[in-house]
């Protein structure tokens, strides 16, 4: 319920709320909603989990996580007092049907009352978690169930999970999270696109030559190495953060933005994209995984050594080349780059513009650069538009690409909300927009699985690059072989 006052009035429960995720993400995001006063005086925080702890103990872990995670400069102890009185604890097995009636009673806020289920853990546990809910009579008309990614390993385990959770709730309850989508600049591409009249008219094979997304990052697996060695990153970032961003770029404009008409297109987006086979697999696609090196000039070991298994043919850097088959994209490749252990944390969309038809002026054709626009996701969120400009001076027409930048932080002062702040308050507001449908997980897993199939199929094992490298240098070929380049530059 949302008071006059535009603050909310709601339970949320944190399955898992002694993981990564739930102290890393959720618990800082709550404080900062809190902090911002959107939460009613009544909200609750109700954290699950299968260990042992009091409501004090699991208070002070919490106050950890925001010392650890929160800047000094945006924490209050008044606030952090204030909103660590709202966390409740309660040991449940997740597993155990008889748990949920305690669940139910520490949740007696009546029927009207918002309730949002956060299950921050392993997607096997999905569909036993909502049917234990429902089977409590917790999927209540006012009552939200966030799913963490991944939806599933595969496509049947993902239409496993969509069906079982499914009996519990309706999908519009159901939120899949991508936190990507919830990153300024990505809402920021859909303004871009549809509220101003300069790009949209040249959004189209006619001017744009290829798009480039990638997602790099410094880190290697961290505490994550169970689970990312039964992913990779395919699983783990192509079919859905990329896939989304891939999405939002090659959309048509909504009717409406409504949330099934935003994701309606999103979808059409899915099924065009062209199937890989066996074969194209092989030209398509590059593998990669690190091995020991240098980040930031700090030695690092290879991923073999940090998931301790010598033998493992997990990939950490992927790069695929897809076609969107439509009368707008047809020809155009979009080239899908993520990795682990690159130089630089960086996740960003380029469009590369084609050059101009005819060049009018006389000796400059070695300086000339075709436009690019890109979209900074992170770490410096923003907007580059790179065009050919005329170096001051006297001495000739000379050129220089010089970019007109739109930096957020420049211009939007102040604190910038963090993904899941927005998206959780999307969930309590019953807004689904920014979250997946079943109908968009399946169809990406329908793209994916034959990658997975053909990698198998060859039995190559990933290609090894260097921690601090771009990657194995056959992802450079992939893009060289037509002609192209990886766009490097930051600015």
């Amino acid at each position: 319920m949302r008071h006059p006052s535009g603050s909310f009035s709601f339970d949320l429960v944190i399955f898992g709320a002694t993981g990564d995720l739930s102290l890393r993400k959720l618990i800082p995001a709550l404080y900062q909603r809190d902090a911002a006063g959107q939460l009613e005086s009544d909200a609750r925080i109700f954290a699950v989990a299968r260990a042992s702890h009091s409501d004090d103990e699991f208070r002070a872990i919490a106050r950890g996580a925001l010392q650890e995670h929160v800047p000094a400069a945006e924490l209050n102890a008044e606030q952090v007092e204030r909103f660590a009185a709202r966390i409740h604890y309660l040991s449940l097995d997740a597993s155990h049907a008889g748990d949920y009636q305690r669940l139910a009673a520490a949740l007696d806020g009546g029927p009207e009352r918002i309730v949002v289920f956060y299950l921050a853990m392993a997607p096997r546990f999905f569909g036993a978690v909502c049917q234990n809910l429902a089977a409590a009579g917790l999927n209540r008309p006012e009552a939200r169930v966030v799913l963490e990614k991944p939806i599933g390993q595969d496509l049947a385990s993902a239409q496993a999970i969509n069906r079982a959770v499914g009996h519990a709730f309706p999908e519009e309850r159901i939120f899949r999270i991508d936190h990507y989508l919830g990153k300024e600049t990505v809402q920021n591409l859909m303004a871009l696109r549809f509220a101003n009249a300069l790009f949209e008219p040249i959004w189209h094979r006619g001017v744009v030559d290829h798009v480039q997304v990638t997602v790099a990052e410094k880190i290697g697996v961290e505490g994550r190495a169970g689970y990312y060695d039964q992913a990779g990153a395919l699983r783990d970032m192509i079919q859905n953060h990329l896939l989304q961003l891939l999405c939002l770029v090659a959309m048509e404009p909504p009717n409406a933005f409504s949330a099934d008409a935003v994701r309606d297109e999103k979808l059409k987006v899915l099924q065009a994209l062209r199937p890989l086979t066996e074969r194209s697999v092989a030209t398509h696609t590059v593998r990669g995984q690190y091995r020991a090196g240098a980040v930031d000039g700090v030695a690092v070991p290879g991923y073999a050594e940090e998931v301790e298994d010598h033998a493992t043919t997990t990939e950490t850097f992927v790069v695929v080349k897809a076609d969107v088959e439509t009368w707008r994209w047809a020809g155009v490749p979009f080239y899908l780059r993520t990795g682990k252990r690159l130089p630089q944390r960086r996740s960003e969309i380029v469009v590369q513009f084609r050059p101009v038809p005819h060049l009018i002026f006389p000796g400059v054709a070695s300086e000339m650069v075709p436009n690019r626009l890109v979209i900074r996701l992170q770490p410096d969120e923003g907007i580059s538009l790179h065009m050919m400009t005329k170096v001051p001076g006297p001495g000739g027409m000379r050129l220089r690409q010089a970019p007109l930048n739109l930096s957020f932080a420049d211009t939007f002062r102040g604190r910038q909300a963090d993904a899941y702040e927005r998206l959780l308050m999307d969930v309590v507001r019953g807004n689904p927009m920014l979250f997946m449908r079943n109908d968009e997980v399946e169809s990406a897993w329908r793209w994916v699985e034959p990658i997975l199939a053909g990698w198998q199929a060859q039995g190559d094992a990933p290609k090894p690059y260097t921690a601090g490298s771009w990657g194995p240098s056959a992802a450079i070929g992939l893009i060289e072989r037509d002609g192209r380049t990886w766009h490097e530059d930051m600015r």
